[in-house]
């Protein structure tokens, strides 16, 4: 498997962000990790065994970043305005710096007519960071894999709400959005997957407003919802990746 890792300033953060890619052509993906997690977190808790596959036959490349959650969603007894500030610099850096990089690598190795579209994907925090990234810029972002994820700003910010909170809480401004949004069908041009479990440490309220959402939007999301076995933990991530990952990767 090609690995490659990256040390870059980063403007929108003022500060160094590492990043590290898999594979040597594909797809991209963009790995989120678990709440306050770093960017080789994809290696060292062994999705790289999961998806190898996958790399390994060129479909895909997944870039693993980088959250800054210990100064944002962590940080509940931090300022609530500064953190979400910081959290809208770190959605910046990834939209305005690392796209434009991915697009650069995919181009190079797919080719210039190369489909630019990225699969954002996480796990709990993780989950929650990348749907809000795809809900927010289908231009940018054409499907998620979202798995055990909170969709509702209120698990960092708590009541507190400004129009930043709003616009990272998709339970609330998808509630909101028109039925004739141009969103809605560029959500549904790409494949989008919600899974949670029911089990231990599951919390699935939020993905049941989310489903409920969807569904009365016209937004073809998948959401599924797994036993009550399904624990809130590495393993179950593993088999979901495995099970939903092929339907995401077909074309239409």
């Amino acid at each position: 498997m090609e690995m490659q890792y990256f040390k870059e300033y980063s403007p929108a953060l003022n500060r160094d962000m590492e990043c590290k890619v898999y594979g040597h052509a594909g797809k991209p993906v963009l790995f989120i990790p678990c709440q306050d997690g770093r960017f080789f977190d994809f290696e060292n808790f062994k999705m790289t065994d999961v998806w190898s596959p996958w790399i390994e036959a060129g479909q895909v490349m997944v870039f693993s970043i980088d959250t800054i959650d210990k100064e944002t969603w962590s940080d509940t007894w931090g300022n609530a305005e500064w953190r979400i500030d910081r959290y809208e610099q770190w959605i910046t850096y990834i939209t305005r710096e690392l796209v434009p990089s991915i697009h650069a690598m995919v181009k190079d190795r797919n080719g210039e007519d190369a489909d630019l579209g990225i699969l954002t994907f996480g796990c709990s925090l993780g989950a929650t960071h990348a749907a809000n990234l795809f809900f927010r810029f289908p231009d940018l972002f054409d499907g998620t894999l979202a798995l055990s994820g909170i969709f509702t700003a209120e698990y960092g910010f708590g009541t507190f709400m400004n129009e930043k909170v709003y616009m990272n809480s998709p339970v609330h401004y998808l509630a909101n959005m028109p039925e004739d949004h141009p969103y809605i069908p560029m959500y549904n041009r790409g494949r989008s997957v919600i899974c949670v479990g029911q089990g231990p440490w599951e919390v699935p309220d939020s993905t049941r407003q989310m489903a409920d959402i969807l569904q009365r939007k016209g937004i073809h999301t998948w959401v599924d919802f797994w036993g009550y076995d399904c624990a809130h933990d590495w393993d179950w991530w593993y088999r979901q990746v495995v099970y939903f990952l092929p339907w995401l990767l077909r074309q239409r």
